[in-house]
């Protein structure tokens, strides 16, 4: 099937604790619309780390950018903040102290990260792997590999195209997913069950793997 499309995105902000909650809601969202539910939790740590340090180490109100791409088969995100001085410190877990906490959680959560000094800036980055085997695939997941399986089968049956057209493209897929969703409903219907409760049912099931892009 055709890649998934990930185009790095950025988002300049005013670095201020009311803004944490909006950047954590449009990761998670991004993340969920790249089929990377997996990464929401651990990635919406390290903009809230990297936000908090910008605030108390730059300064409250603090002009920044989130930065956010696919490095690879890894995510990658990047704080811009205009200060070249302030570092990020990595603490040993039993130094105590009420700055370099923030990194130790990122430290944790990631693969790996680093600092880019600019002439006028500076960017903290981080990346977390994924599962994917290439930056635009999608993650190999049994359900997943079953859904392109049954929709390449259905495609086959309803939707004939030309030999030597190779994989289906996601909007083709799509279409079909829509149309194979469409027949099912009729054949529940013409069976005797409720359509309506058997797409509630699916829907739960749907967000009780951790597939919903609601933030928490």
């Amino acid at each position: 099937m055709e890649c998934v499309k990930r185009k790095p995105w950025e988002l300049p902000f005013s670095a201020e604790p009311s803004e944490v909650t909006g950047l954590r809601r449009i990761l998670r969202l991004h993340l969920t619309l790249w089929g990377l539910p997996e990464l929401v939790e651990p990635a919406q740590i390290c903009v809230t780390e990297l936000t908090s340090n910008v605030i108390r180490h730059v300064g409250a109100g603090t002009p920044a950018t989130l930065a956010v791409s696919m490095s690879g088969t890894h995510l990658r995100i990047e704080m811009h903040d205009p200060d070249t001085r302030a570092l990020p410190t990595l603490l040993s877990p039993e130094r105590e102290a009420e700055s370099g906490r923030g990194m130790t959680l990122v430290d944790a959560v990631t693969d790996r990260w680093g600092v880019i000094l600019r002439a006028d800036s500076k960017v903290v980055w981080c990346e977390l792997a994924t599962n994917l085997t290439r930056p635009n695939g999608h993650t190999d997941s049994p359900r997943v590999a079953h859904a392109e399986e049954y929709l390449s089968l259905y495609c086959t049956a309803s939707h004939p195209r030309p030999s030597g057209s190779g994989r289906l493209s996601v909007a083709v897929a799509e279409e079909a997913a829509i149309d194979l969703i469409t027949d099912v409903l009729h054949w529940l219907r013409a069976h005797g069950c409720d359509p309506d409760d058997a797409l509630d049912r699916a829907q739960m099931h749907f967000e009780a793997q951790g597939l919903s892009i609601v933030d928490l």
